[in-house]
């Protein structure tokens, strides 16, 4: 959009101060609004303070062009209002010559009373028609705490899960179940009950399997729980078994009441696949008394890019622990994925500071992570997460059993303080994890 042609969206129209597409801070009630935050970069011939006003509209009352009943008392209502414009690096005196793109942070609010108490909506109002506007990145969203008191969370959040499994003291080992799809429910149950015996907290299925004719939901819970209820006799402990029930709706719904019916006693959906509405119709239905473990697959199709899509610790944790998810999936820069280390921490910061009445969920860091990887994800998070371990259980040379034992092993080591796991190893005689940190 040119210059010229933002102007004629805006100007002539807005004489009355309270019904333009633009505000101080301090002239919209942070109780009435949503706040939503953008990078964006533009050629540097373009008015970003006109622009973004143009977005405030777009995204509220208005269009392209001035229309009839688009009138001030609306505007006054329901205008969206660009808040703050401020340029990075912020020039004051001059634009440099040679200086063709200039990038912002720019801040718009929204009237709650446009959105109400809707995840869909709000997607649609905050990242729509405009995320096809060019580099336009939504880094966060500030919530009105009365659309927040619509939503009841996450069941059982952190103190929750901690109380279901008796473990109050380190952090959680999750196991994935490895290969991850392509096989019948008995070879699964078997390496589930292989996990659970060498010490495995929380078991889950891959993303990829849910409920292929091959391995169907009803016959992968009673076959695993029987395993896991076999392993848990053995060593004392609880496991936890995620069953993932992703589908179409409305095939996940009846997949989570199958499984609930067959003694499930905790789920999983691929919470960007199904949506958002779907993770919060789960978590906020009484008859789902287990916690949901989320996992964030399509992630990276809507955070990966610096200049577009949506920033990782909203997609990633603060709008799926608001929408109920217990426990988050998420990349470790530490093991096979490329992810920042600060945006990995901001993760867990999303997931367990508080929100309002929003219980604080576990982050589970994830992805190519091995024994070795627990003293620097303890140091980094803190004992308050899910390990999250597929290849490394599953592959360990003495078997899956001695692979979680590996895992189980490397985390009492840093519990107690230590930070060489060989050392550790050695002393205590944890020839599990010697042997993990000999293959890995």
């Amino acid at each position: 959009m040119s210059e010229l042609e933002a102007k004629k969206v805006i100007l002539g129209r807005f004489e009355d101060l309270e019904a333009n597409p633009e505000a101080l801070p301090e002239g919209v009630d942070p109780d009435e609004y949503f706040v939503a935050t953008y990078y964006v970069s533009f050629p540097a011939s373009l008015n970003m303070h006109q622009i973004g006003q143009v977005f405030a509209i777009e995204q509220s009352t208005g269009t392209w062009v001035p229309v009839p009943e688009e009138k001030p008392e609306m505007r006054r209502r329901h205008v969206a209002k660009l808040i703050g414009v401020y340029e990075v690096p912020d020039y004051e005196i001059m634009l440099p010559e040679g200086v063709k793109w200039r990038s912002y942070i720019i801040q718009i609010a929204f009237p709650f009373e446009n959105v109400g108490p809707r995840l869909s909506m709000l997607f649609t109002t905050i990242v729509g028609n405009i995320s096809l506007a060019g580099k336009i990145k939504l880094l966060d969203i500030r919530f009105p705490k009365k659309y927040v008191e619509g939503f009841k969370g996450p069941k059982f959040g952190i103190e929750g899960v901690r109380r279901l499994l008796g473990v109050r003291d380190r952090p959680l080992l999750n196991n994935m179940i490895k290969p991850c799809t392509g096989f019948p429910p008995e070879v699964g149950a078997k390496l589930a009950y292989e996990a659970a015996r060498g010490g495995t907290d929380i078991i889950k299925d891959d993303e990829l399997l849910a409920n292929p004719d091959f391995n169907k939901v009803e016959d992968r819970i009673v076959k695993y729980m029987e395993a896991i209820d076999k392993a848990n006799e053995e060593t004392g402990e609880k496991t936890l078994y995620a069953i993932n029930i992703t589908g179409d709706i409305p095939e996940v719904f009846e997949n989570a009441e199958r499984v609930i019916e067959l003694g499930a006693n905790c789920i999983m959906v691929n919470y960007l696949a199904t949506g958002f509405p779907v993770l919060r119709a789960l978590a906020e239905d009484p008859s789902i008394k287990v916690p949901i473990l989320g996992h964030m697959d399509v992630a990276g199709a809507l955070c990966g890019s610096p200049h577009v899509g949506i920033r990782s610790d909203l997609i990633m944790a603060k709008l799926p622990r608001l929408a109920g998810a217990d426990i988050l999936v998420y990349p470790a820069p530490y093991g096979k994925a490329p992810f920042m280390e600060e945006k990995f921490v901001a993760i867990a910061k999303a997931a367990r500071y508080p929100f309002y009445h929003i219980k604080p969920v576990f982050p589970m860091p994830s992805g190519g992570i091995t024994p070795a990887h627990v003293p620097k994800l303890v140091a980094t998070l803190g004992r308050d997460i899910v390990i999250g371990a597929g290849g490394a259980i599953h592959a360990h040379p003495d078997g899956p059993a001695a692979g979680a034992r590996a895992f189980r092993q490397a985390i009492d080591a840093v519990m107690k303080g230590y930070t060489d796991l060989k050392k550790y190893a050695e002393e205590t005689g944890a020839k599990e994890l010697l042997r993990a940190l000999e293959a890995w």
